[in-house]
């Protein structure tokens, strides 16, 4: 898979948004999807573990790193309607289509930014994420370093990685690294193993 899909800002090529029929928190619902952006011919298999097995998200601010076009974050709007949604998204053209999705599901509460723009004092009571694995250590590291510590307390962040791809490892880089941040804060572990994904949990102390 190209990195383009994940990290240019602007994508090459028309774009063209084509319906797709997906289910988002156990509604069918009709929502646009394009070329040039992550999983453009639905929800991938990691991402559908993670709505699938991650427990109800809570919380009045809640975060999807990674946005593409918008299943996790749509999902989140739709069970906690009246909490404020953001979404990360570094490619222009995932974040319009998020945009679109959110518009034509009648979703007020989902806003996209870039990551240099999500306002600097916002904490997260729930994140989501299916992270970009296959940009490589640094980038993903750097990603999580920028996110996870703006947990909220008590809050909850819940990963999907697959096995395969170094889920183990991971989850031993994020606690060693979030122990440096705040020692003794977070707590991190494995949430649920399927289908050759893992859920990562990480939890913020009160």
């Amino acid at each position: 898979m190209s990195v383009e899909h994940y990290f240019s800002s602007d994508p090459q090529g028309d774009f063209t948004p084509k319906q797709v029929s997906v289910e988002l928190a156990e509604e069918r619902v009709s929502v646009v999807t394009a070329s040039g952006i992550f999983s453009p011919a639905g929800i991938d298999k990691g991402t559908a573990i993670l709505l699938a097995e991650a427990p109800e998200p809570s919380g009045s601010t809640v975060l999807d790193i990674g946005t593409g076009w918008g299943p996790i974050s749509l999902t989140l709007a739709k069970k906690l309607p009246l909490a404020r949604v953001i979404g990360v998204e570094v490619n222009q053209r995932s974040a319009e289509l998020t945009r679109m999705n959110a518009e034509r599901l009648g979703l007020s509460n989902i806003e996209v930014f870039a990551p240099s723009d999500v306002p600097g004092d916002l904490q997260f009571d729930t994140i989501w994420s299916n992270p970009p694995i296959r940009v490589g250590k640094d980038v993903l590291h750097d990603i999580l370093r920028t996110w996870l510590p703006r947990l909220a307390p008590q809050g909850c962040a819940y990963l999907v990685v697959q096995k395969n791809l170094g889920a183990d490892s991971l989850q031993k880089w994020i606690a060693k690294e979030l122990d440096s941040v705040d020692a003794g804060t977070f707590e991190v572990s494995r949430y649920a193993t399927a289908k050759g994904f893992r859920i990562l949990e990480v939890v913020r102390s009160a």
